[in-house]
């Protein structure tokens, strides 16, 4: 037999009846990629907020009080990385209170993503005080101190979904019409406007025709590059969207800068060209820094840009060629030069098809390939280097130190990368990888291969770090594909560059 209905229940029927403007309380419920409620995860997402734009007002006020040249340089970049950093909280945000994502539409991958790089970017800004003055950088890091707890809190707040199937779709802030671009000549694709050192396009600067895009672009904005040395050093901010270029050859056009370290310039700021608008793609284009090995940290190209895909583009430098900073990119049919960390970084990357060439050193100088930033182990960056050959380039041939090369070694405490199904040259020593200092993170890395060939990939003699991995088992080897790895299913059909989801076996 049914119970009667309570006093105070049939006075709240009443109530709703009587007044529809009044509602009953809303149950607090959980997303199913949260540890936490979701008004717990929304109220520390705008603590978080709080405290980097507390930061960013603090250090925008002494931005201009340094007549150093690397330390006003540094400082610059802590505003412009904390202002990366208040954006992509506010992405994390608008995911969670809404169901329109500028992300995948995975939800779990794009709140793993930004807070990454959130985290990510305090630590670059304080890389860029190495050299300057001790006291302004543990000024700036008392002033970061509590934006990267809170930051960090958040990130463990979001988990991944086990066995989530993640294909099919495409971003919802990108439109169609574009599955043709990279395969299609320059000469026949619908461009916005051409850059010629010539005069014959509507601009002779690269830099000008990214100035003259439009801001917060959904549609794609087309800049063809026509070939030519472009002496420049280019940076596309965050407000460019869904630009792409495209050149004619890796060979022909060229973006050429001599930034370096040793000229006074942060590692951060010494790039040829920066890309910080999400979606950006470029294609038959190359990027260099011809800075040289003796002037150091000298960067070739950086990457902000989440979603981002390049294909047939090259990258020349020495020392810190391509920085790979943050959130999720892709490179297909690349060639990548470089001595010391010359892929480095701490975004989600997966290279595919590439091919990764050691270049001749300075004197006494070890070379290594790879030095992934991963600081903390709820990030979901790392590099994944599949089906790519590493060699060595024509100098280091000649030279007689031309076995001297790693794989890669430990930036940061969880640094992570694998190299899968690649030729590896006899160039890499027996032992594979390289230390950064001591056992400085030999436990807490993840350093992976996954059946590589060539004389450089046989296994007997390699590191025996708690934190290296001999990879067998193929479900492991899977996490690092394009399809898990960077959600590339959801978002790489659009871009109409070519790539293999899974192992391809």
């Amino acid at each position: 037999m049914a119970s009667p209905l309570t006093p105070l229940l049939l006075f709240l029927i009443f109530l709703l009846l009587s007044n529809p403007a009044v509602s009953l309380p809303t149950p607090d419920y959980q997303t199913d990629c949260l540890n936490v409620p979701n008004s717990v995860f929304s109220t520390s997402i705008k603590t978080a907020i709080v405290e980097v734009q507390k930061a960013v007002s603090v250090i925008s006020k002494i931005s201009h009080t340094f007549h150093n040249f690397r330390l006003f340089n540094a400082v610059n970049d802590c505003s412009d990385l904390l202002d990366l950093s208040s954006d992509e909280l506010m992405w994390t945000q608008a995911a969670i209170e809404s169901v329109k994502s500028n992300g995948t539409g995975d939800r779990a991958s794009d709140l793993k993503a930004w807070l990454s790089a959130a985290l990510g970017n305090q630590d670059t800004c304080l890389d860029g005080f190495d050299g300057t003055d001790g006291i302004v950088k543990s000024i700036v890091s008392g002033t970061l101190k509590e934006a990267t707890a809170v930051v960090a809190n958040v990130l463990k707040m979001v988990r991944q979904i086990p066995g989530k199937k993640r294909s099919g779709g495409s971003p919802a802030w990108i439109y169609g019409g574009i599955r043709r671009l990279l395969q299609a000549p320059a000469s026949s694709v619908a461009v916005n406007v051409t850059v010629a050192l010539d005069g014959s396009g509507n601009f002779k600067s690269v830099n000008d025709a990214v100035l003259a895009a439009p801001d917060y672009n959904v549609r794609r904005y087309v800049i063809y590059v026509k070939r030519g040395v472009y002496r420049e050093n280019v940076e596309i901010k965050k407000k460019k969207w869904n630009l792409m270029l495209i050149g004619d050859g890796m060979n022909a056009t060229i973006i050429s800068g001599n930034r370096s370290f040793v000229d006074g310039w942060t590692t951060f700021r010494s790039a040829t060209f920066a890309v910080s608008g999400r979606g950006f793609i470029a294609r038959d284009m190359s990027f260099e820094n011809t800075a040289g090995p003796e002037k150091h940290q000298a960067v070739a190209f950086r990457s902000d840009s989440d979603l981002s895909a390049y294909y047939r583009c090259g990258f020349y430098g020495y020392q810190d060629t391509l920085y790979a900073h943050s959130l999720r990119q892709f490179y297909r049919e690349c060639r990548i030069t470089g001595t010391v960390d010359f892929i480095f970084g701490d975004g989600a990357v997966v290279f595919q098809n590439c091919q990764i060439l050691a270049r001749k050193p300075l004197h006494n100088q070890k070379i290594s390939i790879t030095a992934q930033g991963r600081k903390d182990p709820d990030e979901s960056t790392g590099f994944s280097i599949q089906f790519c050959n590493i060699s060595a380039d024509s100098d280091l041939l000649a030279s007689p130190n031309a076995s001297d090369t790693y794989l890669g070694r430990p930036w940061k405490p969880y640094s992570r990368t694998v190299f899968m199904q690649s030729y590896l040259d006899s160039v890499i020593e027996a032992e594979g990888w390289l230390e950064w200092e001591g056992d400085f993170a030999l436990t807490t890395l993840y350093y992976g291969e996954y059946r590589n060939y060539g004389p450089g990939a046989g296994l007997s003699g390699r590191v025996k770090w708690p934190g290296y991995h001999m990879i067998n088992d193929s479900a492991e080897a899977n996490k690092f594909t394009v399809a898990q790895f960077i959600d590339g299913n959801l978002w790489l059909p659009e871009t109409g560059v070519k790539y293999t989801s899974g192992l391809g076996v």
